[in-house]
């Protein structure tokens, strides 16, 4: 089975309505929310990873075409092929792919989406390149674009390469959206696995400020006598 419809088909055959009504709250679906209007077929993440295994001969072309599905899980399908492919691609591979995740950008809207391939994918096209993409992306009005923006940056994180990371929270940490406070806050308690003193240097700075989210997921990992002295802005 290496057609896009066919995929699509068996993608439906697994679905789970039981799953699905569940996954229509946990990623906000309703009005004013910020998954509003997108469709769940009810696939769990380990289920789809092994469809792309079985599915790795899928041409690229088509695995994008997929990206433009309405449904949520047909796109995170396309996404971990995108992933699959990149880590196994020659670096022409790599780079039309990067090229195709960046013009798809409206199609990669909510944080399961960005959270499984912007490292992955962006972070790791960009991780000896120039980085000026993501800091026009943290620029945008776009949530999922600043998302991107910094979920980019793990990878580099990965690499102990923390520069762009912090400067990124530093444009970001006082956006108004929570689950930039969380990206943020997540990518900062990463750095601080490789480098708690680079970590506490960015936090003594701002830690009076910032969001109370992003502040908690930055020193969740840290003694509760810090931490509460975090929180109690007593450091």
């Amino acid at each position: 089975m290496n057609d896009m419809n066919q995929i699509v088909r068996r993608l439906k055959h697994l679905a789970s309505p039981e799953i699905a009504t569940h996954s229509q709250r946990y990623f906000k679906t309703g009005n004013g929310e910020y998954g509003e209007g997108d469709q769940f077929l009810g696939i769990r993440v380990p289920v789809l990873r092994t469809e792309v295994k079985k599915q790795r001969d899928l041409r690229l072309d088509q695995t994008v075409k997929l990206l433009s599905s309405k449904l949520h899980e047909v796109r995170l399908f396309a996404l971990l092929m995108m992933v699959e492919k990149f880590e196994r691609g020659n670096e022409k591979l790599k780079g039309n792919i990067y090229q195709h995740y960046m013009n798809n950008l409206p199609n990669i809207n909510n944080w399961d989406l960005i959270d499984l391939s912007a490292p992955k994918i962006v972070g790791a096209w960009l991780a000896d390149k120039d980085k000026s993409v993501l800091y026009k992306l943290a620029k945008s009005d776009d949530l999922w674009q600043r998302r991107i923006a910094v979920l980019a940056t793990f990878k580099l994180i990965k690499n102990n390469d923390f520069q762009d990371a912090l400067a990124i929270a530093e444009r970001l940490v006082n956006d108004k959206h929570d689950l930039i406070h969380k990206a943020v806050g997540w990518m900062l308690r990463e750095i601080g696995k490789r480098d708690l003193q680079c970590e506490e240097q960015f936090l003594n700075k701002h830690y009076i400020t910032m969001p109370r989210t992003m502040l908690r997921y930055a020193i969740e990992r840290f003694p509760e006598k810090k931490r509460k002295a975090y929180l109690n802005g007593s450091i």
